[in-house]
């Protein structure tokens, strides 16, 4: 998976060790945090009872920019020689850079666009084959109801997610055939890291306009990921999966 050392990404990458799962995430770097990460999960597999009898799960962490088309196949040839299969690709890396369409520069718009739509074309062109030739797989990626809904000061990011979903409709398209489905969830409002730091009062008001008045947490957000990407959902593709507490327009 991409995008797996906080937030959201880090929620899933937890989920899916305490499923079982083996986890091959990046970052660009192999810094501190991807180390402290990696670590984390394997204390996962070998604290479990229930699925430390398996050892061969393990997780690992791989310096990769997936928004780079030959730095994303160099990322997905090392998982498979180091791992033999991938069954499960999560596209969750993302970037916000934020203006009015009036004030925001070129450089804004390729750069959000770039780490957010192109590092999913990118993973996506780089595990099909493996995934074309075992006879099945689950792509799942990670969009945004802004995609869906659009937002204020957000073109570039809203315009980087619905490509993501036009994307993942074709894809779907393209590869069902080989019993590869591609999904899509849209997160709304999640407590982050990022929302730490936002007074209390703020808070408020956002969520006052969310109809189930709270937001959503990051494990809420990796159980809908979980159920895309297992066998749970095996029936499914091409769909957009809204998470936004009921989030109008979503």
């Amino acid at each position: 998976m991409t995008g797996a050392t906080r937030g959201i990404g880090y929620a899933i990458a937890i989920r899916f060790a305490k499923e079982g799962c083996n986890v091959a995430f990046c970052g660009r770097t192999r810094n501190e945090k991807m180390v402290a990460v990696e670590a984390e999960l394997n204390a996962i597999y070998s604290s479990n009872q229930a699925i430390k009898q398996s050892s061969n799960l393990h997780a690992k962490g791989y310096a990769a920019n997936v928004a780079d088309y030959q730095s994303a196949q160099a990322f997905v040839k090392e998982v498979l020689a180091d791992f033999g299969k991938v069954d499960i690709l999560v596209n969750n890396a993302g970037i916000t850079d934020d203006a009015a369409v009036k004030r925001m520069t070129e450089e804004q718009f390729d750069r959000v666009v770039g780490v957010n739509l192109k590092s999913v074309f990118c993973m996506t062109k780089a595990i099909q084959p493996s995934m074309w030739r075992q006879g099945h797989g689950s792509i799942v990626n990670i969009g945004s109801v802004v995609g869906i809904a659009g937002n204020y000061n957000q073109a570039n990011y809203a315009a980087s997610k619905a490509g993501i979903i036009g994307f993942s409709k074709s894809c779907a398209k393209e590869f069902a055939a080989r019993n590869i489905r591609v999904n899509v969830l849209c997160p709304g409002f999640v407590e982050t890291e990022m929302t730490a730091g936002v007074p209390k009062e703020l808070m408020d008001t956002w969520c006052s306009r969310i109809p189930m008045k709270r937001a959503g947490t990051p494990d809420e957000v990796a159980q809908c990921c979980v159920f895309l990407a297992s066998d749970m959902s095996s029936y499914i593709t091409s769909v957009v999966l809204p998470m936004c507490g009921g989030m109008e327009d979503a």
